[in-house]
């Protein structure tokens, strides 16, 4: 994400954090290491074997997708209050530039090998490509090489369509009761419509984060979930996200309902984390670990990257299994590496100067 992103910048003693300190954070620490255990937990659902299926490590994108919700309206909102409007240009060049070089890149890429294999049209990958060419990868209703991008076509139109609507609603006069309005009423239709749609619930876990932002943006919102930064409410917040992650399945059982009934719990449990993530403590300091902020700034193009590698593992190493899930990361992360620092900072760099006209004043990225 562009911003605000995880570092040390705009620290706090420790304690509760107060509103002023929060809204006052050029930076929100720890979120990289979150994304970092949500990437490696998806890698090793998909290569782990049985023992990693029973932790679910599939429900780590329904982490990113709360986060995407908290950041990029964090983002919208905090640019609003110190330019007086959302610059809609701008977001979308930021955006454009921060997903689709590594994106088509690899897709590029995937086609290539598949077509070298003669196992294009077996695959379905040529089925699938005009969907990946314009974001429907969430369409895709069948596996693929590129499989694991679906997650990409879900949050695209996220971006595509949550700034917009913020700066229609930006010239109300009660625009946060509007807001608040609009995301709580979108929450439910999105949960209702899970019955003829699962598709609708990656939209209400989005929307979970948009809806922690809207809160901790207002005083008042900030000041009801403000016992959750204290450093040792922190901990017992992640420790209970920790045993939520260990009986997802038991858990999942006991709603009843499948996996539909476990994603909106799951989602308001990564909302109340990321209350925690922010505020000074021991989980904040573990998640902004330099091993856990390197993962993370990697994450995108380590996910993105994980059937490459897996194809490549697959041929030494036989799996599902430990070992693959770890050499498929290690593969992976290495492929990341290149990424990041050959096309991720280049591309992210030629946006914001694109998006950034000489001499204009800038939200802190």
């Amino acid at each position: 994400m562009d911003a605000p992103r995880s570092g040390r910048a705009g620290s706090h003693p420790i304690g509760r954090l107060d509103h002023s300190a929060y809204l006052a954070m050029p930076r929100l620490p720890g979120l990289d290491g979150l994304r970092a255990l949500a990437a490696l937990a998806v890698v090793f659902f998909h290569f782990g074997g049985p023992t990693w299926d029973r932790l679910q490590g599939w429900i780590g994108v329904q982490l990113f997708f709360t986060l995407s919700g908290f950041l990029i309206t964090t983002l919208l909102l905090r640019e609003e209050r110190d330019l007086g409007r959302i610059r809609l240009r701008a977001f979308y060049l930021r955006r454009v530039f921060r997903i689709l070089p590594v994106y088509f890149l690899l897709l590029g890429l995937t086609v290539v090998f598949v077509s070298i294999g003669g196992n294009l049209t077996d695959s379905r990958l040529a089925d699938a490509l005009p969907l990946y060419l314009v974001f429907g990868n969430e369409l895709v209703d069948y596996n693929t090489p590129f499989g694991v991008s679906w997650s990409l076509g879900v949050e695209e139109k996220f971006y595509l369509a949550w700034p917009a609507l913020l700066l229609l609603t930006a010239a109300v006069a009660r625009r946060f009761t509007l807001r608040l309005g609009l995301v709580l009423a979108g929450i439910a239709v999105l949960l209702v419509g899970a019955r003829w749609s699962s598709l609708t619930l990656h939209y209400a876990s989005i929307l979970a984060g948009c809806l922690l932002a809207l809160v901790l943006h207002q005083p008042r919102g900030f000041a009801v979930l403000r016992p959750l930064t204290r450093p040792a409410v922190a901990v017992l917040v992640a420790l209970g996200f920790v045993a939520l992650q260990l009986t997802i399945v038991p858990l999942r059982d006991a709603l009843g309902g499948g996996w539909r009934a476990i994603v909106p719990v799951y989602a308001v449990a990564v909302a109340l984390l990321l209350v925690a993530v922010v505020a000074p403590g021991p989980v904040r300091r573990a998640l902004e670990s330099r091993p856990m902020v390197f993962l993370g700034r990697r994450s995108y193009s380590l996910y993105l990257s994980q059937s490459m590698a897996a194809s490549a593992v697959s041929t030494v190493i036989p799996g599902p299994s430990t070992v693959q899930a770890v050499a498929v990361s290690l593969f992976a992360l290495g492929m990341a590496c290149a990424l990041y620092r050959w096309v991720e900072r280049p591309a992210i760099r030629h946006g914001r100067r694109l998006a950034e006209p000489r001499g204009t004043a800038t939200v802190p990225a």
